[in-house]
């Protein structure tokens, strides 16, 4: 809406009477940098996705070359917490879009992408898990 981009330009930076055209090119520059968020986000998912051999090539995962029976894709959910993924549509939307761009339709939709809510806390909470000790008594 461009009467938003308006408002939040005189509320937010104090700039009054933005032209129709300034809100229009505003908006444009927006989506850019979404797209470019979404598709550097897609590109990190797909490079963990290579190198846990679940990208859908045939290679080397662990030292082991996959066999054909390794090869046959497996659904990979991935959790992603934060306001951008969780508010703005746009954003889910060239994620997924970047992934099918990078991994191709047939293995991108073996790749679920899931809001997390809290996903730093349950983070930190399975690093703490996985990094502490216990004595045996």
């Amino acid at each position: 809406d461009l009467r938003e981009v308006g408002r939040v330009m005189k509320d937010v930076l104090g700039i009054s009477n933005v032209p129709f055209k300034v809100r229009r090119l505003i908006v444009e520059v927006c989506d850019l940098v979404t797209k470019r968020a979404a598709r550097l986000a897609a590109g990190g998912i797909v490079g963990i996705l290579k190198k846990i051999g679940r990208d859908g090539a045939p290679g080397v995962v662990g030292g082991r070359v996959k066999s054909d029976a390794t090869n046959k894709m497996k659904r990979t959910v991935i959790a992603v917490d934060g306001g951008l993924y969780e508010h703005y549509p746009k954003f889910r939307n060239y994620l997924q879009l970047a992934i099918v761009e990078l991994l191709g339709e047939e293995t991108a939709q073996h790749i679920v992408i899931k809001l997390s809510n809290d996903g730093s806390g349950i983070g930190a909470a399975l690093i703490a898990a996985s990094h502490s000790i216990y004595a045996d008594n």
